[in-house]
């Protein structure tokens, strides 16, 4: 009985099973540093990692971040001067990677996992893998039939088949979502065949025939275009391409998905953004791809021309800096690079760039005053940008119109030149951030929905407000529970 009851020591365990639970992707760094916190085991126990590691635990974040896709294209050195920025701490490093990869996607919160976008006049979220809407429902943009002019708060909607969508996109008068298994479905105005597909208006999500075995990972939607990107790096266009937008080296439109042949032959590309009338692609190598509309030198070449096809962003390339995630404003752009460092171009009115005037910055600019921070997403809109940082604040500049900017002690139409923290957001770790025309939504660690902003068309989620300068709680609207049903 007395060996029945002998303690077992950490030696005794099998090491390398207890390693390959910990690197086993489940895992994200707030879990490991929980699990570090709580068991001093993974902390004193000698012999079981290599010396050069604080613990076990920080060797099983290491291992995790070697298999980040991010990760591993970065170079040496990027990775280096990444690993310092954070501090020679393999967790935080590991919390860096995959905020920025959840920022595009899902965020996991206490909740599940989430995704929120917002579109002009409405906002998209995704909750435990069903989909809802709210807002005004032109041209069938909520996805909820053409008897739905309007949601006061958000309501699931239904898809032709049963389907577990994991990314969505919110545009002016089109929205786009992603299914697990790599399938894209679209609604809302196709006039120009931004949907996809022929046909006018489109009130229902329908499948993207045209891409029927080709499985996507992300969708974005511009003003009547929309971007593919395939899981195998690839990039498809369709709609509308009055500026090259579609990057097929012409302006003929395009009425079904078209692969960009001058995209495949640089690389693979991880992730995709969509102006008004431009494009931006990302290559593994954290090359920064443009074309489409030069206005107001969005695609950061230092000059207004046009751009048929795609061309790279050479004062990235010169300064050897690795894009990872970029956005697209009306009239500006901010991408964040692989040190957490956020740059800025295009039209400075109203401070949107940050750099504490309303001068344009023809080719991208670091953001100085946010060097001693780490981002982890940028989001560009309607002449304001948001930066989210990695302890869960957001930083706001910009064009305060209509509450957007979310500084409640500001007029509704007021300029904010450099990045100032939303002091209003303390209460909350906010997870990711999106912003329409004048309405901005965020979700939190706790799994809530807030917006602040305009809410007249009720893209807020709410009926008896006009408009918030308070952070407001977004509910769900759950008597509605079908998750398929006619196309409508």
């Amino acid at each position: 009985m007395g060996d029945q009851m002998k303690s077992i020591s950490m030696d005794d365990l099998p090491v390398h099973l207890i390693l390959e639970i910990l690197a086993s992707g489940r895992l994200s760094a707030a879990d490991l540093v929980c699990l570090e916190l709580t068991s001093r085991t993974f902390c004193s126990c000698h012999g079981l990692f290599p010396q050069k590691f604080r613990s076990l635990v920080d060797f099983a974040a290491f291992r995790l971040c070697e298999t980040n896709p991010m990760y591993v294209s970065m170079r040496d050195r990027a990775r280096d001067e990444l690993f310092n920025r954070c501090g020679g701490n393999w967790k935080l490093t590991l919390r860096f990677l995959q905020s920025v990869e959840q920022s595009t996607y899902m965020v996991q919160t206490s909740a599940g996992k989430m995704q929120i976008k917002s579109g002009r006049y409405h906002t998209l979220l995704i909750n435990d893998l069903g989909v809802y809407s709210c807002g005004s429902s032109l041209c069938g943009v909520l996805g909820h039939g053409s008897e739905t002019k309007q949601c006061v708060a958000f309501r699931q909607i239904s898809f032709p088949c049963p389907a577990q969508v994991i990314q969505v996109s919110a545009s002016h008068n089109h929205a786009a979502f992603v299914t697990q298994s790599g399938e894209v479905f679209t609604c809302g105005d196709n006039s120009s065949f931004c949907c996809g597909r022929r046909g006018r208006s489109i009130f229902r999500p329908r499948l993207v025939e045209a891409l029927k075995g080709i499985p996507c990972k992300q969708v974005v939607t511009g003003l009547s275009f929309t971007m593919f990107l395939t899981r195998h790096g690839h990039v498809y266009t369709c709609g509308i391409n009055n500026h090259g937008q579609l990057g097929h080296g012409d302006t003929q439109d395009t009425p079904s998905p078209r692969k960009i042949e001058l995209l495949q032959c640089v690389a693979s590309i991880v992730h995709i953004a969509a102006g008004p009338s431009y494009s931006l692609a990302i290559t593994d190598d954290g090359t920064l791809f443009s074309f489409g509309s030069g206005t107001n030198f969005c695609l950061g070449h230092g000059e207004q021309h046009n751009e048929l096809q795609p061309r790279a962003v050479q004062s990235f390339k010169r300064k050897n800096i690795h894009i990872v995630r970029v956005s697209a404003g009306d009239e500006h752009v901010v991408a964040l690079d692989s040190n957490g460092f956020v740059h800025t171009w295009g039209k400075g009115y109203c401070g949107a760039l940050g750099h504490g005037d309303e001068i344009d910055k023809t080719t991208p600019q670091l953001l100085n005053s946010l060097k001693s921070r780490l981002a982890v997403q940028v989001c560009a809109g309607k002449r304001k940008t948001f930066v989210l940082v990695d302890d869960g604040a957001v930083y706001g500049f910009g064009w305060t119109g209509f509450g957007s900017l979310g500084f409640p002690d500001m007029g509704v139409s007021e300029k904010v030149l450099r990045p100032r923290v939303l002091d209003s957001l303390r209460q909350h770790h906010i997870l990711q951030v999106s912003t329409g025309l004048y309405h901005t939504v965020l979700i939190t660690s706790q799994g809530q929905a807030l917006g602040f902003g305009d809410n007249e068309r009720a893209q807020l989620g709410h009926d008896t407000i006009r408009g918030c300068l308070e952070a407001t709680e977004i509910f769900l609207d759950k008597t509605t529970n079908s998750t398929h049903e006619g196309t409508g």
